[in-house]
């Protein structure tokens, strides 16, 4: 079905690959073939710098959502920001609801409106369309960059390489700055054969990400997605697994382009957008993940990561192994906090489902929603527990969808369709009862990401599958169904677009701004507040330790209602690790004290009395180390943090309680590790599994902001008891801005300088 290769490969005329060390003797350098994969050549046209070694990328557009835009804008008017330089969408699909905290969210979304007049934007109101849907319709076109800031933004499929980042990324996008990053490698998702009916995006999407994760084959790498199959898939099919790629922590995709992709932009009225891409006639690529699409069966992710795949026959077929598999792995990812089972869901040998949702950028697609249509038509989803909820991507394939019955098919059956939102992924919508099962066409089944709450007690779970097997699992009322053992004949109807919905709704400025427009700020939008520059000493305590095998960023920052505060720094903050680690926001609060007393020339110690043994033992060897030379602050150890979402309030809300830096094993994701960077947080790595500090032990960092300007890859810490413990952290490369902005303490203050 799946298959990795152990090296590298050269792919020729597109269809036949040759695995390094085989007969390669005729073929160009790997040097010169990687030149020919189409990742390169739009990287190559967006680079600045000179050098396709060291990256500096502008973006061709920018796209944000009213989780994330308000702190965007916020950082760049911080930093003198007087216009967008280049087209940047305003989405609200997030907290689009306004359910939580009285005005707050509608006030986020008038702050999104004016801004967007006055700076020049484009401005997309709640329920006309989720993020990445728009950005489909309206923004994506072949051989270009898109920045966002959310984590799947992702329209390889449509020609165009896009990457999710977290906030100051997009802020110095606004800036007329660069996206500075090593070429990375490019790895060939080489597709083969075609898909059995019944098999959808999200089964190919799960199958490969049940493969490629927990080996980190792509991560940090662009994947481009070649091959014979590619042909065999329609433009939503190619749309529904490219999304899913973020699941691999890949940095980026990219689809050879052909007829199917031309038609898509033509029924979105933009012909003149499409590009043909495909390899050169010899292309080299760091890695191969062959997909024979022709053997992927319907697929689930079961709780509580997008990676813990199995077929649907498989686990049918052993389900109470596997559900006491999934049991073992909840242990360590809900930490005790509540007992977990699923095996009372089962039924007479079945596996009982208490909800099915088909919703977002991924599920929420025409095709998923009318295949889901033709397997319910003429049935009914039944009276009991099992309820189901629809969430068409846009307000334009909702339409679609009422013009050629489909949503009356779909609402005849006791299925629910509702607007365009993004709550059922990020846990703000349709959150089950407490125990309940819930399966998924969307992208995360991260813990609480269905709006239950585990430091209150409740605990719901996911499942990842695809749109047809939900309608499948729905039609038999709840019993969990592989869309292939159903009978249908799927009539696959022609989507038609009215881009009117748009036009009478969304507002456009074209690029021109207004000055003269005022920016209205709600009672809950609030400025960051002031941020150091790094001092010459540090002084460190530990105030949070996370042995997870992976550290989501939902867990570093909760998703679902707590993001309604996301315009105010510090009430966000009171939220940090509040699923994970609750008294995590008290610890880091006592020891901010500290340098806030040193801020305002005061001595730390009358802040935190217990600082004084450690300045005393510090002293003994460094003597001059007092509080004009000393900052004070807290850090967290994580295994692998960042795995996930792309919001920089999992950095920020650490920076604002007065962290200066994370310690891990490795970073899960690089969009992470660049919010911590871009918040002047300084990205330890310490090696091994033992670890020689404990949670609540000090660090000492003598001469840190030396370090810092001499590019030390690795650093003299001292764990501080009795005495002084010398151990070693180390640093992956930081570029020049980035060693910069670590030294003035954030991106803002760089941005003052």
């Amino acid at each position: 079905m799946i298959k990795l290769y152990n090296s590298g490969a050269y792919l020729i005329d597109g269809t036949q690959l040759v695995e390094e060390g085989g007969s390669t003797a005729n073929l160009p350098s790997k040097e010169e073939a990687a030149k020919n994969t189409i990742a390169y050549g739009i990287l190559k046209d967006h680079n600045t710098s000179g050098n396709m070694e060291k990256l500096k990328i502008k973006f061709d557009k920018l796209t944000s959502h009213d989780i994330t835009f308000v702190g965007i804008i916020q950082t760049a008017r911080a930093s003198g920001l007087e216009k967008f330089p280049i087209p940047y969408v305003l989405t609200n699909c997030h907290n689009s609801l306004c359910a939580v905290g009285g005005t707050i969210n509608e006030d986020d979304h008038m702050f999104g409106l004016t801004c967007a007049k006055k700076y020049g934007g484009v401005y997309v109101p709640p329920h006309q369309a989720v993020i990445h849907q728009f950005a489909r319709e309206m923004l994506a076109e072949g051989g270009k960059m898109i920045l966002g800031s959310d984590s799947h933004t992702r329209y390889g499929a449509l020609g165009t390489m896009a990457m999710g980042e977290g906030g100051p990324e997009l802020v110095k996008q606004l800036l007329e700055q660069t996206y500075d990053i090593n070429m990375p490698g490019v790895v060939a998702i080489y597709l083969d054969g075609e898909p059995v009916p019944g098999v959808g995006p999200q089964d190919v999407a799960l199958a490969i990400i049940g493969e490629v994760f927990d080996k980190g084959y792509v991560k940090n790498k662009v994947m481009e997605f070649v091959g014979p199959g590619v042909e065999k898939l329609s433009a939503d099919f190619r749309i529904g697994v490219d999304v899913m790629t973020t699941e691999t922590t890949c940095l980026s995709s990219i689809w050879q382009t052909d007829e199917k992709i031309r038609e898509f932009y033509e029924i979105h009225g933009r012909e003149s957008s499409y590009k043909e891409l495909k390899p050169g006639k010899v292309a080299y690529y760091d890695g191969v993940v062959y997909v024979n699409l022709s053997e992927i069966r319907p697929m689930i992710a079961m709780p509580f990561h997008p990676s813990n795949t199995y077929t649907i026959e498989e686990l049918n077929r052993n389900l109470m192994d596997i559900l006491d598999d999934v049991e073992k792995r909840a242990k360590v990812s809900l930490d005790g906090a509540v007992d977990f089972t699923l095996k009372d869901k089962v039924i007479d040998g079945k596996l009982y489902v208490d909800q099915g949702i088909i919703a977002g950028c991924a599920g929420g697609g025409f095709e998923n929603i009318c295949a889901a249509a033709d397997i319910l038509k003429g049935k009914s989803i039944g009276c009991d527990e099992f309820t189901l909820s629809i969430y068409p991507a846009s307000t334009p394939i909702y339409m679609e969808l009422a013009k050629n019955g489909r949503l009356a098919d779909l609402m005849a059956t006791g299925a629910i369709v509702k607007t365009a939102f993004c709550g059922p992924c990020f846990g703000a919508g349709d959150t089950p009862a407490n125990n309940a099962f819930s399966i998924r066409h969307s992208t995360r089944n991260f813990p609480n990401r269905e709006g239950s709450k585990l430091q209150s007690g409740q605990i719901a779970s996911v499942a990842l599958m695809d749109a047809r097997s939900i309608a499948a699992t729905a039609a038999n009322k709840g019993f969990l169904t592989a869309a292939t053992d159903v009978d249908v004949n799927f009539s696959n109807p022609r989507y038609f677009f009215d881009s009117e919905i748009y036009a009478n709704r969304v507002f456009d400025s074209h690029g021109v701004a207004d000055p003269s427009v005022e920016i209205h700020f709600g009672p809950n939008i609030k400025d960051w507040p002031k941020m150091s520059a790094l001092p010459e000493h540090m002084i460190l305590k530990v105030v949070s330790e996370i042995h997870d095998p992976v550290t989501t960023t939902d867990e570093l920052i909760p998703s679902g209602e707590t993001s309604s505060y996301r315009s105010n720094p510090l009430g966000l903050a009171e939220f940090a690790l509040s699923r994970k680690d609750p008294a995590y926001v008290g610890r880091a609060k006592e020891v901010q004290a500290a340098q806030k007393a040193i801020e305002r020339g005061e001595c730390p110690v009358d802040a935190l009395s217990e600082l004084k043994p450690v300045f005393q033992v510090i002293n003994r060897t460094y003597k001059d180390v007092d509080r004009t030379n000393v900052g004070v602050g807290s850090t967290i150890f994580a295994v692998k943090p960042g795995d996930g979402s792309a919001r920089e309030q999992a950095a920020s809300c650490q920076k604002v309680l007065g962290g200066w830096a994370n310690i891990a094993n490795e970073y899960a994701t690089k969009r992470y590790r660049s919010n911590l960077i871009n918040w002047g947080m300084l990205p330890f790595l310490i090696d091994g599994e033992e670890l020689p500090f404990a949670n609540g032990d000090y660090l000492f960092l003598p001469e840190i902001k030396k370090a810092i300007e001499e590019k030390a890859t690795e650093f003299k810490v001292y764990v501080v008891k009795d005495e002084l413990k010398e151990i070693t952290l180390r640093m992956d490369e930081l570029t020049d801005d980035e060693r910069e902005i670590i030294l003035k303490g954030c991106l803002i203050n760089y941005n003052r300088r």
